[in-house]
């Protein structure tokens, strides 16, 4: 299905971009640069959902596991640095 909008209005700067992307030929028409914006817009707010949700699976298991103080995630982070610099040295 098709959905035809000809009540989209752009901001001047918005509608000179999009020009100049079809003029360059990297769009076919203003409908095709819409429609990468919005599939843009789209694979964006899908990421930033996906983000969310590792942060509240993060934080579940954090309560279920208990935090690291800062100290900890240090040490860990130094103990894994020099294990890659050992197989590296």
């Amino acid at each position: 299905m098709i959905c035809v909008m000809d009540d989209i209005t752009l901001t001047p700067d918005l509608e000179r971009f999009a020009a100049e992307a079809v003029a360059a030929g990297r769009y076919r028409d203003m409908s095709e640069v819409v429609q990468a914006g919005l599939s843009l817009l789209k694979e964006a707010e899908a990421e930033v959902a996906d983000f969310v949700a590792s942060l509240e699976a993060a934080r579940a298991e954090g309560e279920q596991d208990g935090f690291l103080t800062a100290a900890q995630v240090e040490n860990r982070v130094r103990q894994a640095i020099a294990r890659v610099a050992a197989r590296h040295g």
